[in-house]
Order: C-alpha cells, then structure tokens, then sequence
C-alpha cells in the first residue's frame, strides 16, 4: 500500500515511517525539513500549508497519516494564530488534498488533551472514553480547541464528501527522540548534570504515558477496515506520577537527589482515559512497562550524545524531535 505521512521526519512520526516499512508498505515522508531517518522512505520538503504541494505529496496514495502541526503547548500559548493556522488550517488541506486525490483514509494525530473540553468531575475515578462529550465553556487551551477543530473537520469532510477517517487520541508519549522540553528528558539532562530532580508538592500529579513504539504499532493496526471513521484513544496503560517518574530516571543515576519544591497552584492531578476501544477494534495494548521504556530511552539519549560530540562541527546534529519546534507536532 502506497502511504504518505505528514510530519514523517518529527518524533512520533519517524518511529512510525519506520514501522510502517517494516510492513512492507511503499512510505512518502512529508515535512519542513526531511531528516532522512529511513533511506527505505522517500523523503519530500512539504508544508501543509501549501495545498497544491500537499495534494501532489498524496497522489496515487491509499491512506495519509496527518502528523505534522504545532504539538508543543507552550509554544501554542505563544503564538497562538500559528497554532490555528497549523493544526486547524493544515488539517483542512489535507483533507481537501485528500479529496482530489481519491485518497480511500486519513488518520489523524490528535491527544487526550481534547478530553480537558469533556463535562463532569475532574475527580471522578471513572476512566474517560471516545463517547465523552465536549462543551464550549471548557475549550481551555488554545492547542486543545485546535484538536477539536481538526476532528470537527475529519467528521465534516466525511460527511460532506465522504473522504473517510481515523482519528488516533495519543495518551502522552515518551521514548527515543522525544522533545527536549518534556519533563521525562527535563529530568534526564539535569540527572546527567548532576542536579537534583526537582518535582512540585507531593509528585503525585499522574499521566498514563504510552511508549512511542508502541503508538506506532498501534497505527500500523488502525489501517484495519475496523476503525473506519471511528475515535480511539491510545493510552498508555500505567498510571504514572511525577515523583515514580523522578525516581525510574534516578535509578539510572544512583547519587541524584529528589527535591521538593511548592506545589504549583491548580495543578491538575490527572484524569484516566480508557484505551478498552482500541484493544477491542484493534486488538492493541501498549506493551512496554514504564520502567523499560525510561530504560530504552536512556541509552538511546546517551548513545545520541555521544554520536553528536563526535560528528564533526559542519554536520548539523539532528534534533531530538527531529524537526524544526513547529514543523511535526506528534
């Protein structure tokens, strides 16, 4: 199957150009800067701001994966017109990309951040699912809004045209060539430094992390017929607090120190996502534990900074995400 993946070249997306190789498919990697991670892929300069450029990426494709757009948060809180423009309008032309070209799917990186918009109990012990209803009083986050957006309009073009759908909730996502400023690889580069990890009030705010790799096999499978024009949720299945984060990077670290400071004021304490539809329609569970994921990740860091000290200074390291900060968002 002849595939293009937006935002092949950032974190999310070379992890997934890789897998889907491996299946044997014939892979397009689109994006500001095409890092040529898998020389298998062929690699293209595309912004999806462009459409006739976008459009030409997608000819004579069967699925697209849509993975470029703005996924840094703070940086969506700082230019937030960027933002829009970028998940809102870029997922407007490949889905009008998609239409011209007869592409038969296009599946769609969204994130359980959506589920801030969702009404009830941020309390409640009672796992969120795809069938949460969003209200317009908790839009919150500009990012968040943007990712409603973009769905909202992966359900119009279907319906309207009917270019069908996908869309993939990420949970939050950690391993190899994740971003530099997320607080896994935060507490990495001080632990390497020598510095304490510094963790607010108890440490016990909790996410359920989802190894990369693992989110890729997941794509992989929602090629599948079954999750045609469906939601589904890829969280990750430990529930895993900031403190047990602090301490499985300090285990690689023996003599760093853990330090407390000041809770931040409204943190939010996490709220579970339920991934029961994915392994129903897709037969998928992350399989990576916590522990071995910080692990892989480690040694990959390690080893990428040691590669980097020694290319010679001409040769420009490649980012960890891989991409320019705006370029690849998952």
């Amino acid at each position: 199957m002849r595939i293009t993946v937006t935002g092949g070249s950032g974190f999310i997306g070379a992890h997934l150009v890789d897998r889907l190789l491996d299946a044997g498919h014939d892979v397009i990697s689109v994006d500001l800067h095409a890092h040529v991670a898998d020389p298998r892929a062929d690699h293209r300069i595309v912004d999806v701001l462009d459409l006739p450029s976008v459009t030409s990426a997608f000819a004579e494709c069967d699925m697209v994966f849509h993975l470029a757009g703005m996924a840094n948060v703070d940086h969506a809180f700082a230019d937030p017109i960027r933002t829009v423009r970028l998940n809102v309008e870029g997922t407007a032309n490949v889905c009008e990309a998609a239409r011209i070209t007869g592409v038969r799917r296009v599946l769609f990186a969204s994130t359980v951040w959506v589920y801030g918009a969702s009404g009830g109990d941020l309390d409640d012990p009672q796992a969120l699912t795809e069938a949460a209803e969003f209200a317009m009083n908790r839009a919150g986050h500009v990012y968040t809004s943007t990712k409603i957006a973009a769905e909202l309009l992966l359900h119009s073009y279907q319906q309207t045209y009917g270019v069908d759908f996908t869309i993939l909730r990420y949970g939050i996502p950690y391993g190899p060539g994740m971003r530099e400023e997320l607080v896994l690889a935060r507490f990495l580069r001080k632990a390497i430094d020598g510095e304490p990890l510094t963790v607010a009030g108890d440490g016990q705010q909790f996410r359920n992390y989802v190894f990369v790799r693992d989110l890729a096999d997941a794509h992989v499978l929602a090629m599948d017929a079954a999750a045609r024009n469906e939601t589904i949720a890829l969280e990750g299945d430990e529930r895993v607090s900031v403190l047990a984060m602090a301490q499985a990077v300090r285990d690689h670290f023996p003599g760093v120190e853990i330090e407390h400071i000041p809770a931040r004021p409204g943190d939010f304490r996490g709220r579970s996502v339920s991934n029961a539809k994915a392994e129903a329609l897709l037969g998928w569970r992350p399989t990576t534990r916590f522990a071995d994921g910080v692990r892989q990740y480690v040694e990959w860091y390690l080893a990428d900074r040691q590669a980097a000290s020694e290319r010679p200074v001409s040769v420009p390291a490649r980012r960890a995400d891989g991409v320019g900060v705006p370029a690849s968002a998952e």
